[in-house]
């Protein structure tokens, strides 16, 4: 249990699993809506030596090979998946970006703020998340600014998982109000987890909820208050959480059940019965149960994993949900950017009608991605 740090989380994932108030997905006539994102800390200079060739080269594939396997399926909407690239600040290059840009302009993703930072101080912190921003807005179109508050709207994941210093030995961060700096320069949701087996996991497992900072000490966003339908905004950031679970259907040492974290990458493909666990972790707003809302993850630039994040198992993976969660009868699909994630979730909370996917717009509203010249003519002649 403390090796993998199961004593952080576990006591929240049972209490909540033996609350015994789970809607029966698929085991009735009512209808239960399924909102999948797709989330990456999109690194291309992930590892060491890397040249420009090879960041070249990850980000070329993905230029070419995400759209192509992508536009074959679609959503109960007419959407295809879609990809949000959390892009690292300290890893920008206006060329890689130009060309998820161009991915993204072609509605097959959104950009969004990943960050690496070390002894870092709250200064330092806005002044960083203010120009990165404006750059990505100002080069690529990413964002939309609030008309009352004047700051750029994005969603943001904390590199190595630490979100408001929550690493017990206090490194790659540095920053007890890390919250708070988010709320002031835009930001309007974190991702950042689930981080299990690492020691920053929350105690708030599988919830959409609300963290209040406390300035003085880190890990403020531990617990919060779960958004709820007919609720109110509290806090000073929305935590989106993936699913968190024990897969005892893959067991180590034929005892042990593995951690499900919702990570995709080479040795973890997104198989059937994960897809599943997804489902039954059962992550929504409040007595708002029959929306639900799948946040998973990878790092998307390892060459390890992209045959499987844009080859047959994202295919299969797609093929999978589109036969048994999108039969228009007991499921619908929905596949969203973490931007538009957010939005149906703050219309879940207003307890708004109809269909989910008639709100991905809500409140922030779709970013307008510049084009580069290089990619123009390309783009008229797909339209």
């Amino acid at each position: 249990m403390y090796k993998k740090n199961l004593n952080l989380w576990l006591g929240h994932f049972l209490r909540r699993k033996l609350a015994g108030k789970w809607h029966q997905y698929g085991q009735s006539d009512s209808l239960t809506h399924v909102m999948l994102c797709f989330v990456d800390h999109y690194e291309p200079q992930w590892g060491k030596d890397i040249s420009l060739e090879q960041e070249r080269a990850r980000v070329d594939r993905w230029l070419y090979d995400y759209p192509q396997v992508a536009s074959k399926f679609q959503d109960a909407d007419g959407h295809p998946p879609k990809h949000s690239f959390f892009y690292p600040e300290e890893e920008y290059r206006q060329e890689h970006l130009d060309k998820i840009a161009y991915i993204c302009a072609q509605g097959y993703g959104e950009i969004e703020v990943h960050l690496h930072h070390h002894d870092d101080t709250s200064d330092n912190l806005r002044t960083t998340l203010e120009r990165f921003t404006e750059t990505l807005h100002e080069n690529h179109g990413a964002f939309c600014r609030n008309p009352s508050s004047g700051k750029l709207e994005y969603a943001f994941i904390h590199g190595n998982w630490c979100l408001n210093n929550s690493r017990p030995d206090g490194k790659l961060c540095g920053v007890n109000d890390e919250l708070i700096i988010l709320k002031e320069t835009g930001c309007f949701a974190d991702l950042t987890f689930p981080s299990a087996p690492s020691d920053t996991q929350p105690a708030f497992a599988n919830e959409i909820y609300y963290a209040k900072d406390n300035p003085g000490k880190p890990n403020s966003h531990n617990t919060g208050i779960p958004v709820e339908r007919n609720g109110s905004s509290w806090g000073d950031l929305m935590i989106i959480t993936g699913p968190l679970a024990l897969n005892w259907r893959r067991l180590k040492k034929k005892i042990f059940p593995q951690i499900e974290n919702s990570d995709i990458r080479g040795n973890m493909p997104p198989s059937a019965d994960r897809i599943d666990l997804w489902v039954n972790t059962q992550i929504s707003v409040k007595n708002k149960e029959d929306w639900l809302f799948i946040k998973i993850h990878t790092h998307g630039t390892q060459e390890e994993s992209m045959d499987t994040l844009l080859g047959k198992p994202f295919v299969d993976m797609c093929e999978y949900l589109d036969n048994k969660y999108n039969d228009g009868k007991k499921y619908k699909l929905h596949y969203v950017s973490a931007r538009e994630m957010y939005n149906i979730i703050k219309a879940a909370e207003a307890d708004v009608q109809g269909e989910p996917g008639d709100y991905r717009d809500f409140i922030i509203p779709k970013p307008e991605y510049k084009v580069a010249d290089i990619f123009k003519e390309e783009l008229k002649h797909k339209a």
